[in-house]
């Protein structure tokens, strides 16, 4: 046996919705084989904005915990999992600001050859799930990372049919994350680790 694939879980979350699928991808990439970093990105907006939410100020609470994300959690890492809620069909800024911290490791060559993926949520249906993830990839393509999306790899696919990630639609905090968006959790998290491993193994052949 070889030595397990590490991956990290790297996400922003506002309300809740991308908190309980980062876990929820994090644990199935765990029940897979993998070695798991979940960090969450540092929070850019003023505690007023925070307070004047409840979901958002509940979140906040109940993440502290969770270790804020650095360079090395991406450098570490054989694959990447990146969420955000969508932001007018693009990743949130704090999401992108962590991204946009990561230059002197995309100059030094530490990013590429890594497997990397993504996972959104929209307040509506068509609310800019795939763009946002789209537009994630284009950071992707920028390291020189390999992407591994879910596609329609598994049936279950043909159920949330978001062939670029897992993806919610949580009506402003009335719709759970369901057992659709945590099937779909499942299919990503496992093709992840699935390729990781492969090409981990083929590097050490």
């Amino acid at each position: 046996m070889g030595e397990p694939v590490k991956l990290s879980v790297i996400y922003y979350s506002a309300t809740g919705t991308i908190s309980e699928i980062a876990n929820e991808l994090a644990a199935q990439a765990e029940s897979a084989g993998a070695q798991v970093r979940l960090r969450k990105v540092r929070e850019l907006a003023p505690d007023e904005a925070i307070d004047a939410n409840p979901a958002w100020r509940a979140n906040a609470d109940a993440t502290a915990g969770v270790p804020e994300a650095v360079a090395d959690d991406v450098v570490w890492a054989d694959a990447v999992i990146f969420g955000s809620p969508t932001r007018f069909g693009n990743v949130s800024s704090q999401l992108k600001q962590f991204l946009d911290t990561l230059g002197g490791q995309w100059a030094q060559g530490e990013l590429a050859d890594k497997v990397y993926s993504g996972f959104t949520s929209s307040a509506t249906l068509h609310g800019g799930q795939e763009s946002t993830l789209l537009a994630l990839y284009n950071t992707i393509h920028h390291f020189g990372g390999i992407l591994v999306a879910p596609g329609f790899t598994d049936g279950s696919k043909f159920v949330d049919g978001n062939p670029y990630g897992t993806s919610h639609v949580d009506g402003q905090g009335q719709f759970k994350v369901d057992e659709t968006a945590r099937t779909a959790a499942a299919v990503q998290a496992k093709r992840v680790v699935s390729v990781a491993s492969a090409l981990k193994a083929a590097g050490a052949a």
